[in-house]
């Protein structure tokens, strides 16, 4: 044991018995410091389960006989810049969908030629899901980009103009034929509809591109998986760990938040309040209608699948217990996609889980949500958590940025 000799000891000799202190107790801390987090084999498959390196390759969209076409993956990136598909020729989908933020544009409510009825989600891996829209009002990806260019409150066009804008744009004429063949010489309703339909394909197949990329948590567990002790310490903090551990345990986030895009596609009340001013949202019991009835579903002629599998409209819960439900979304690049919510009601991370953590009461349906009782510093580390998943898209930057 070392003992200090008084006011006389020289500096020196204090350095160096300081010295030696130290040394002591690098010797015998970081022993347990060390030490590798325990995780059992039932939380590691946990963990493996919801990392990137398990997501299935991207699905084909049979209804789409473009979707993986490179050039129109170039075609509908022009058309989702461009703001002549919008009736004051300044709103383009990248309006709302900002590569910046992750494809949203961190409003509560969408902005554009009127203020949209919810929040803009971010497009992120939306070629995974088999509904789109917070109701889930549309069953694939080139459906749901028709959709904002009719709407009022976004682009405000006509399918009229869209056809317009590529019949008289020489380059967009010339690219859509060689996709789609000939544009009709006399266009009628049916022509009409059918070109704004290619349309969609163009910009779905875009839209395809727009893909998550491994993250911190991603790395954390590949080394969990692989044993790397090392890389665990290196790649998170102690917090992180505590709030990964709520996440797959006792904050019971996997119930919904499930799978490698951290969501089940599926849709849930979880008791959000009301945005100020607008009666509570009915959400997918009013969308279910919607898409069951959208003259460019799964079941339509624009359907580009020889023997068309609709068996998710065939097999759609439609029940009252939809009401004030809405789509689970992903949680991977939460980084500058706030405000949260349907309708952007919770400005912060920390508002969302204490708002998952109080569950109140729903104002319309019935919360799915129980209390989690957790305490002011668990939630912190699961806020911290959530960070891990932010990361870069995998998406080239080229696509990321207007076309020249």
């Amino acid at each position: 044991m070392i003992r200090w000799r008084g006011k006389s000891a020289t500096i020196a000799t204090i350095a160096t018995e300081a010295a030696v202190l130290a040394a002591i107790v690098c010797v015998t801390a970081p022993l347990h410091a060390a030490e590798p987090e325990s995780w059992t084999a039932r939380e590691i498959d946990m963990l493996r389960s919801l990392s990137l390196d398990n997501l299935e390759p991207l699905p084909a969209d049979t209804s789409n006989a473009v979707a993986d076409d490179p050039v129109a993956a170039d075609f509908g990136h022009e058309l989702f810049f461009d703001t002549r598909l919008s009736s004051n020729g300044g709103i383009a989908c990248a309006t709302c969908h900002q590569p910046e933020r992750r494809f949203t544009d961190g409003l509560q409510k969408g902005v554009a030629i009127g203020t949209s009825k919810r929040n803009t989600p971010s497009i992120v891996g939306a070629a995974y899901s088999p509904w789109l829209y917070w109701d889930g009002r549309r069953d694939s990806l080139w459906s749901q980009a028709l959709a904002p260019l009719e709407d009022t409150a976004e682009h405000g066009s006509s399918r009229e103009q869209i056809v317009q804008v590529i019949a008289t744009d020489p380059s967009y004429r010339a690219t859509y034929e060689s996709l789609f063949g000939p544009l009709p010489d006399r266009i009628d309703r049916d022509a009409i509809d059918r070109v704004f339909a290619n349309i969609g394909k163009a910009i779905a197949a875009y839209e395809r591109l727009l893909l998550p990329a491994p993250s911190r948590f991603d790395r954390y567990v590949e080394a969990v998986v692989t044993g790397d002790v090392q890389a665990q310490a290196e790649m998170f903090s102690a917090e992180e760990v505590n709030g990964l551990r709520l996440y797959i345990g006792a904050a019971n986030c996997t119930q919904c938040h499930n799978g490698p895009l951290l969501t089940n596609n599926e849709f849930h009340n979880t008791g959000v309040i009301a945005f100020p001013g607008d009666v509570p949202d009915k959400g997918r019991v009013t969308g279910v209608r919607e898409v069951l009835n959208n003259p460019f579903n799964c079941r339509s002629e624009f359907n580009d699948a020889a023997n068309a599998d609709c068996a998710e409209l065939e097999f759609v819960r439609t029940g009252p217990e939809l009401v004030g439900s809405f789509r689970t979304p992903s949680l991977r690049n939460l980084e500058f996609t706030a405000p949260f919510m349907h309708k952007g009601q919770l400005g912060t991370l920390a508002d969302v889980l204490r708002h998952y953590n109080d569950a109140p009461p729903a104002m319309i349906g019935h919360s799915e949500l129980a209390p989690l009782k957790l305490s002011h510093r668990e939630l912190q580390d699961l806020e911290a958590f959530l960070h891990t998943l932010d990361a870069p898209l995998k998406t080239a930057v080229e696509w990321l940025q207007p076309p020249d």
